[in-house]
Formats: C-alpha cells, sequence, structure tokens
C-alpha cells in the first residue's frame, strides 16, 4: 500500500439535499421532477453533466440545444484552459481548433494583473467574441442547462516561459515548463486572483460551481511536443519519484514536515537511474525508494499545499460550489490532484474522479473514495475511450460503486455515434438511480 497523509480529524462536508433528482428525457434537454416541484436550483451534485469548449458553442446557434438534448442537466465550461488541438465536428466554421497556448476565455482587466509576474494570456483562435465564456455560457442557460466554470490553474506553458523558477524541478534540477508549481507563494497568488477575476465577472447565480483541474503540481506525464519518453519503459513508481518537484518552495516545505530535502533527491537519483541504467524497476511506494519518513512528509507538505490553495480560492469565489478534480493515490500529479481523500481538510463540495482507465479498476477507485471520504463523489467519464456499446454498463457500474453524478468528456469532441451513447446511458442510469433496478445495457444485449 502506499503511503497517506495522517490526520486527527475527518474534514466537514457540505448538506446537500440528495432528494431531488431528475430523470432525463433526452427530448431537447427537457426533465422530469419525480419527486416535487422546486424553485430551488438543483446543485451540481444533483446533476449529470457534460464537458464542452467555448469554442463548441461561440458561433454556433445549434450548439447549445445539441448539447441540451443529451439529457444532462450541466455543462463545465472551460473558463481558462492549457494549449490543445481539438476537433470540433459540429461547428458551422471550423472543424479543428489549435489553442496554441494556455489562456483565459473571460475578458481579463489588466489593472487586476499590472503588479504580477503571473498573468494569463487572451485566446486568439476559433470564432472571436469579446466574451467568449459569457457568450458560451450564455446560450446554455438560455436551454436550462446549468454552467460550471472549468478553471485549470496549475498547467500553462505559456506562464511558465514567464518565470521559470516557478515551475516544478525533478532530483536532477530538470524543470518542467508546464508545471506551475503551487508551493510557491506567486503561483498561489496567480491562482486564487484567476479565480477571483473570474468571479468578478459572474456571479454566483449565473456560475454556481467552479471545477478546479490542476489544482496541485503536475508532474513528468505530459502530452508534450512530439513527446519522446515512451520507449524508455519506465515504471509507474519511476515516473512518481520523476514527478517529485524539489524546487526551492518544496524543499523548505519538505523539510518543515520533517525530511531532509536533500536526501530525498538523492534517493530518488539512485532509484530512477538504477532503473533507467540496470534496469532495476523502482518501488511503487514512495516509502520503498525514500523511507517511511521522507514519504510522509513529502505527501504531508503536498497534501497541505493543495489544502492551503483550496481554502484561498473559496475565500475568493464565495457562494460558490467547488468542484475538485482529485485522485485518491496521495502519490499521484497531474490535471487530478493527489490526496488523502479521507483527511482532506480544504475546501471541495465533491471530488471528481477520473474513471477512464479499465473498468474495474475505476469502479474500485469510486467505492475507495466513498468509503473513505464523506464528500460526494462525481465520476468523470469519457465517451471518448470507451466503445460507445459499452458505456452504459460503466456509468450503471460506477453508480452502483457509489458515483452520486456523472460528467461525461467530452461532448464537443464526440462523435455522433459517441454522443448517442452518452444520451442512451445518462437516460439508463437515471432510470436505475431512481428506480433501484437495473436496466439491461446495450452491452448486456449484444
Amino acid at each position: 500500500m502506499r503511503t497517506s497523509v495522517p490526520r486527527a480529524t475527518r474534514a466537514g462536508t457540505n448538506d446537500h439535499n440528495f432528494a431531488r433528482q431528475r430523470f432525463a428525457t433526452g427530448q431537447s434537454g427537457a426533465t422530469k421532477e419525480l419527486n416535487h416541484v422546486t424553485t430551488e436550483p438543483l446543485g451540481s451534485c444533483e446533476l449529470n453533466g457534460t464537458f464542452a469548449y467555448t469554442w463548441d458553442l461561440v458561433g454556433d446557434p445549434a450548439a447549445a440545444d445539441r448539447l441540451a438534448s443529451l439529457g444532462v442537466g450541466a455543462v463545465v465550461l472551460q473558463a481558462a484552459y492549457h494549449s490543445v488541438r481539438a476537433m470540433t465536428p459540429y461547428h458551422p466554421a471550423h472543424r479543428i481548433v489549435h489553442a496554441t497556448h494556455a489562456a483565459a476565455y473571460f475578458p481579463l482587466d489588466p489593472h487586476q494583473w499590472r503588479d504580477t509576474r503571473l498573468r494569463p494570456s487572451a485566446p486568439g483562435w476559433a470564432v472571436d467574441a469579446p466574451d467568449r465564456f459569457g457568450t458560451a455560457a450564455s446560450a446554455l442557460r438560455s436551454q436550462g442547462l446549468r454552467v460550471e466554470a472549468w478553471l485549470v490553474l496549475t498547467h500553462s506553458t505559456a506562464v511558465g516561459a514567464h518565470a521559470p523558477d516557478l515551475t516544478v524541478r525533478n532530483a536532477f534540477d530538470e524543470r518542467y515548463g508546464y508545471a506551475l508549481c503551487p508551493a510557491q507563494p506567486e503561483v498561489t497568488a496567480y491562482a486564487v486572483q484567476l479565480v477571483r477575476a473570474f468571479c468578478a465577472r459572474y456571479d454566483a447565480a449565473e456560475v454556481p460551481s467552479l471545477m478546479l483541474e490542476a489544482c496541485g503540481w503536475l508532474g513528468f506525464e505530459h502530452g508534450s511536443r512530439h513527446e519522446k519518453t515512451a520507449g524508455a519503459d519506465l515504471s509507474a513508481g519511476c515516473r512518481d519519484l520523476l514527478s517529485i518537484c524539489l524546487c526551492a518552495a518544496c524543499r523548505t516545505g519538505i523539510e518543515a514536515a520533517g525530511a531532509d530535502p536533500a536526501g530525498v533527491a538523492r534517493a530518488v537519483r539512485r532509484t530512477v537511474d538504477a532503473e533507467m541504467r540496470d534496469g532495476v524497476r523502482a518501488p511503487s511506494a514512495f516509502a520503498e525508494s525514500l523511507g517511511e519518513q521522507a514519504a510522509r512528509a513529502l505527501l504531508r507538505h503536498r497534501q497541505s499545499v493543495i489544502e492551503e490553495l483550496t481554502l484561498r480560492i473559496a475565500a475568493a469565489a464565495p457562494g460558490r460550489e467547488i468542484l475538485l478534480m482529485a485522485d485518491g493515490d496521495p502519490q499521484a500529479t497531474g490535471p487530478d490532484s493527489g490526496l488523502d481523500l479521507g483527511h482532506f481538510d480544504g475546501r471541495a463540495t465533491a471530488f471528481v474522479l477520473k474513471c477512464w482507465d479499465d473498468e474495474a479498476r475505476a469502479v474500485a477507485r469510486i467505492e475507495e473514495a466513498v468509503r473513505s471520504s464523506a464528500r460526494p463523489v462525481i465520476a468523470n467519464v469519457s465517451v471518448l475511450e470507451e466503445h460507445p456499446a459499452h458505456l452504459a454498463g460503466r456509468v450503471a457500474r460506477l453508480r452502483a460503486a457509489g458515483a452520486q453524478r456523472i460528467r461525461y468528456y467530452h461532448a464537443g469532441l464526440a462523435s455522433p455515434a459517441r454522443l448517442q451513447a452518452l444520451r442512451a446511458a445518462d437516460a439508463q442510469g437515471e432510470v436505475i438511480a431512481m428506480t433501484g433496478t437495473t436496466a439491461q445495457t446495450a452491452e448486456g444485449a449484444a
């Protein structure tokens, strides 16, 4: 087992009224209230949703209705996002969007950033609009869809290029320019200011939820330009070791948590080189490579930094739900923050767990998160990875494992067959949730 972070108390939970649930009909986004009619808006943990990009909607008058027809009640819409090359198969003006750098998709006030070294950039691709996020969000709300802002915080090559000293530094003194280190005070201030600037422009009634991606460390894993790392055949343990940040701020934090950062660096270099040069596979657990005390100190440092960042973000976003993309493995780095979920003392209305891999592992991940944490768990399910015929079965099993709701990735990127599978999986999942019966899936019927 991997080392987890010891805490004396379990974090408190947010009070949600889970009784109010909706059954999606799949017809133009219409829904039926099964229990009673209420004018109180449904929360994010009471609705299924899908991810979408602003460029899927801006310039396409049919896009919002197309998303509503999927039957989901919410759309996760990017407000600040990393670089990407994306298909846009349904847009009347373009088929491919190449976002060449990380950008904020809402108007930026230069005065809010004038005294900061780190600042977001504006986009220069796809159909332009003075307020891309606001334009897309308005179209979604006109179809009765809840809008959740998708904010990527520490993943930006463009920002990292302006301040390489604030990026992740591995044990070999090599920088990951795409990865801002959240232990650096300037990076924390940048992330909080990004959220504050967004919330100053859109009130909580318009955008009641923030989904936070990369609210921690990015590590070795990254789809860099013309990536050439696969042939080294690195083990998961080796990749985790290469993902340990030992910048000045992290060295200070690790030392304060009770370990010698120089000793951690030596242990990482020794273990990584043994695998790369001699074929001795790195252990999967930090404790076996670094020693128990050093591993616990490292993970304690990471957990406390992420907790503090979420607390500061919540203070900058009063009245909003915080949906935290998380991973229940404390060693994990990447878009989903590695945490000891059961002892998380930061702010999160719900944890959003990625369930894109092997189905059995995804189900086990949800079950463990539900066991360890009192917070609601939302499953992030890819309609792009799964065979369309298998999607409904996966969703049903994730719901049975305890996932409160589903976020489908990604309606703007999916083929018509995959959108149809999303629609069917969501409708069937709601039937199962309402009736407690296990409906036959397309997979089971085949």
